[in-house]
């Protein structure tokens, strides 16, 4: 398990790497090859800060009302809510806030920017449907992503995404109306040829690097949530329960499919397609691989 937990953190530091790197270079790209100058950049990098602060303070506020949960207290649902806060106390952690989803999936995230402002959410379908160590399991595996700082990670991640999609955007917009730059040479035509399908794919590859990032921090809070009850079955058998539902989550989006436990648009077409989580079958086998 320990292992698991510094493989995916040297990972997942890997990944951000390259996709900051991706985002200068798409920068520097529009800037020089395309003939824009740095003004476009300079404006695209102001509008990422406030796409940034705006993620970073109330993303939590928008995912939540998005999926539309509600905030629970002690004496609203005690099962649950002393289930939460006695794996903050083991963990010595500060109790984050407790939502529940009012739907028949099997599902449950976790969001906020850094343990002390962070919330759990479940769907009532997985309350109903799991045991209590299963339901543990879950509840531990959303509060490692707490712990582990994922909650935040996957915040910078989706605001790069962002950035990379508007830069993208504006570079081919403005390469439509026509660059700057002297493209007569036959060098300077097939350089502009490349930075045009660049800008293309940008979005795309910027997506597939997110996905990338959020399928390791799974098999991250999947190690460090059995860590946390000391016993994996739990969650394995939780994620067999959660992998044989296909009731969909009915406020899920794609902006806010990664936080969750298991990929909410099950039973939908295409539902597949671009996961940002990694197979269960997988999940469950690297739980029980290690257990005698």
């Amino acid at each position: 398990m320990y292992s698991q937990i510094d493989s995916n953190k040297r990972k997942t530091r890997i990944l951000i790497a390259l996709f900051c790197s991706f985002i200068i270079g798409l920068g520097w790209l529009g800037a020089y090859y395309l003939g824009f100058g740095y003004d476009a950049v300079i404006l695209a990098l102001i509008l990422s800060i406030v796409m940034t602060l705006v993620s970073y303070y109330k993303g939590d506020a928008i995912a939540l009302a998005s999926s539309g949960a509600k905030e629970i207290t002690a004496t609203e649902n005690p099962y649950v809510y002393r289930m939460v806060e006695n794996l903050a106390i083991s963990q010595g952690m500060p109790m984050p806030r407790v939502h529940i989803i009012d739907s028949p999936a099997l599902n449950a995230f976790a969001t906020g920017r850094d343990p002390q402002h962070a919330s759990v959410a479940v769907t009532t379908g997985l309350i109903n449907a799991l045991e209590n160590e299963e339901l543990e399991g879950v509840l531990a595996h959303e509060m490692a992503h707490i712990k582990n700082y994922d909650i935040r990670v996957m915040t910078i991640v989706i605001v790069l995404v962002g950035a990379v999609s508007l830069l993208a955007d504006m570079f081919f917009r403005m390469n439509l109306l026509g660059g700057k730059r002297d493209s007569d040479s036959k060098a300077g035509g097939i350089l502009m040829i490349v930075g045009v399908v660049l800008l293309i794919l940008s979005p795309i590859i910027a997506e597939l690097i997110k996905l990338a990032i959020s399928r390791k921090r799974e098999y991250l809070a999947d190690a460090s949530g059995a860590l946390m009850t000391r016993y994996p079955e739990g969650l394995a058998r939780a994620l067999e329960k959660i992998q044989h539902s296909d009731v969909p989550l009915k406020n899920a989006n794609s902006a806010t499919a990664h936080l969750f436990i298991s990929n909410p648009f099950k039973g939908k077409m295409f539902a597949n397609m671009f996961s940002t989580h990694p197979p269960i079958e997988e999940r469950i086998k690297r739980l029980r691989e290690n257990v005698t």
